[in-house]
Order: C-alpha cells, then structure tokens, then sequence
C-alpha cells in the first residue's frame, strides 16, 4: 500500500501564523505538525509515500524529511499549484499510486488510537484490493466536517459534506483507505459549488456500490484537527499531557521507523549522532539503549 499526505492549502484559518511558514511546519508542542500524520502512516506500516504541498511550502518540507531514507522509506514530492479539494490529491498522485492500494491522510490532523489500533489495522487489511476505508469520530460541531449518518446496527448508510441539519455527530475523519480505482473515480469527479472535488463525493461513489466501510472511532482514541488557533493550541496541551504524564513521544518518527524495523541499530546510532543535544536526541538514546538491553 502507498501513502499519500495532503500538506497544501493556504492555512487561511491560522493567519498569521502562516503568513510565512507552511501550517505543517507550525509546532505541536515539541514536533511540526507533519510529524503527526506521517507517523499514522508509519503505523500502518507504510513506507512509499508521496508528500503534496504547495509551491511555496515543498521545499522547506522536503528540507525537513528529505527522502525518507535515513527512517527506512521513500518519501517524494508533488506540487499542488492552487487548492481544489481532497480528492484532487488522487489526480495529482496518479503516477505514483499506479494501480496499488492507497492511503490519503490530510497534513493536519493528528491521531492517538489506543487499544483499537490493531482492529482498525485488520478492518483495513480486510478491504484492500475491493472496498474503501473510512474512519468517524463524535463531534459537538458536525456540520464543519462530512457528516456519516449510520443505522441501528452502525453500517453507514449516507455521507453528506458540511450539512446545515446534521443526520448525526459522526465526522469523517482526514484518513481514507482506497483500492487503486480511486484514481479512476476522482478522475470522474466535477468540481462542487465551492470549485472543489469533494471527497465526500469520492466517499458517495463507494458508498453507494456497495463497497464502503466506515468505522466508527470509539472513546479511547483521539482524533485533533489541528488547523484553527484553538486546536492548534489543544492538540498542542493533548501531546504535552500525554507525553509528560506517560513517558513516551507520540508521533516520534524515529522510534517509530525503529520499533517497526524499517531501520536497525546501526542506522538509529547513526541518526542519533546527527541530531542537535537536546531533549528529542537524549529521548532516542533512551529508546536505543532500552530495546539493546532488553534483547
């Protein structure tokens, strides 16, 4: 499967914190944004994933991750010229999906799943190839996001983007799982009223054959949209509390690209050994020096 992150748009909601820097570069307590869905992607064991941002903001985002390989991935580059919705992410990254399975993850959310991580990993595992995968989330403000309506027995029966009267308070999660037609569908897509290709309407297409599965995100498990001041600031405390209170880093990708083997201990030395003194430098020794010794 490949992974493709939507860094682009122009982070209008957080001005004028973006006035000269991209938003996924903006911190969430100690990491940029962008560390947090590239770590999603990580989990699930993705490691070919094309990062598309906009011209102003490659660059300096390519200067952060270069091309993955000092963490054990290949990580390559899109342009975005102007934002046109979601979906157009699957025409842009036509090339590069070439008929694979394919993750979309949006550059500013973040994710915690807790004990159900490994069921969301199988339910996708079990709709590669044929259906699509979607994620939904409680929220108080669901006419902000694409809003899935379910039936007694949680199947999902309708998606309608930003609704005025809201059939639920589910909200589509930005973490889409997709069979390679995909391209074919969004390729099909017309624009909405907005200019946009909706990925709601990409979502509909699968919904409607039949071959949708949306599952809900249930307490325990924390979904952050981290593109407005008072979420930035909230994911921001949400990391702070649980990194301090636990211990441990989320969304460190190192530890991450470690613990899951993309690298061995060589390359975590050697990764190590380039960083600035610090906290995060002292925090990867630690990681390094524990699972040597617990072997």
């Amino acid at each position: 499967m490949k992974g493709i992150l939507l860094a682009g748009g122009s982070g209008s909601r957080l001005y004028p914190l973006t006035k000269t820097i991209s938003k996924q570069l903006l911190p969430v307590y100690d990491k940029p944004m962008i560390y947090y869905p590239l770590s999603t992607l990580m989990q699930f064991e993705i490691k070919d994933i094309l990062i598309i941002s906009t011209p102003h903001d490659t660059p300096n985002i390519e200067k952060l991750l270069g091309d993955g390989s000092q963490i054990g991935m290949h990580i390559s580059y899109k342009i975005q010229q102007e934002p046109r919705g979601i979906a157009q992410a699957f025409t842009i990254g036509s090339d590069f999906i070439n008929n694979e399975n394919v993750c979309l993850i949006l550059g500013d959310n973040i994710f915690h799943m807790d004990t159900e991580f490994n069921i969301f990993k199988s339910e996708v595992k079990k709709n590669m190839d044929n259906r699509a995968t979607i994620f939904a989330y409680e929220v108080s403000d669901p006419q902000r996001f694409g809003v899935v309506e379910f039936d007694k027995n949680y199947k999902a029966i309708s998606i309608e983007e930003k609704p005025k009267n809201p059939k639920s308070k589910f909200a589509s999660v930005g973490l889409y799982f997709y069979p390679s037609d995909v391209v074919k569908f969004a390729q099909g897509l017309k624009p909405s009223a907005r200019g946009e290709y909706e990925i709601t309407d990409l979502n509909n297409i699968y919904l409607n054959q039949g071959r949708m599965s949306v599952v809900p995100m249930h307490r325990g498990n924390v979904w952050l949209d981290a593109g407005t001041p008072n979420s930035l600031m909230d994911s921001g405390n949400f990391v702070k509390m649980i990194e301090e209170r636990q211990g441990i880093k989320i969304a460190c990708i190192e530890e991450i690209a470690y613990n899951r083997g993309f690298i061995n201990d060589e390359q975590m030395s050697d990764l190590i050994a380039h960083m600035t003194p610090g906290q995060y430098r002292s925090y990867l020794e630690l990681v390094l020096n524990e699972k040597q010794r617990n072997r």
